[in-house]
């Protein structure tokens, strides 16, 4: 018995396509050529959930909550605001850490900043930095500059 018969290959099994298999591809004569970038799309996988990753990733992100100051830490961050007040046109470098709200769900982040006051907005109620940010005092947690090393040294 031959190999090629023990594997259930026939001898006409082997020549069955001959008359095909030089031939060349066959077009379409109603159909226009798809271009490659089209033709590898449909092999791309199927996202049925599309954005369903984002919005588990957006539920699992965190926020923090924004304290509420006590009366005393309140009239402390009144001088300091009051003595930054007094020395903007100096341009005074300050230290901010404020409440910023999210925009997508409930709660938000505290942030540090540091740079240059340029003024306190008194209509805003809002200190306008020289970069153009303008933080909301009533959102302010901490505030630090050399200013206040004179100040916090009464205090204490």
């Amino acid at each position: 018995m031959r190999s090629d018969q023990s594997i259930g290959i026939h001898s006409d099994d082997a020549h069955r396509y001959d008359d095909i298999i030089n031939l060349g591809h066959p077009t379409s004569t109603n159909h226009p050529h798809m271009p490659i970038q089209d033709r590898a799309a449909q092999f791309a996988p199927f996202a049925a959930l599309t954005g369903h990753d984002a919005a588990i990733r957006e539920t699992a992100r965190l926020t923090d909550r924004k304290v509420e100051l006590d009366p005393e830490r309140k009239a402390v961050l009144d001088e300091k605001l009051q003595m930054v007040h007094e020395e903007i046109e100096r341009r005074p470098r300050i230290s901010v850490t404020y409440f910023q709200p999210d925009e997508k769900k409930s709660g938000g982040a505290y942030v540090t900043i540091t740079g240059i006051a340029k003024k306190i907005d008194v209509h805003e109620q809002a200190i306008v930095m020289t970069d153009g940010l303008k933080i909301s005092i009533a959102g302010i947690m901490e505030l630090d500059s050399e200013l206040f090393h004179s100040f916090e040294a009464e205090i204490e």
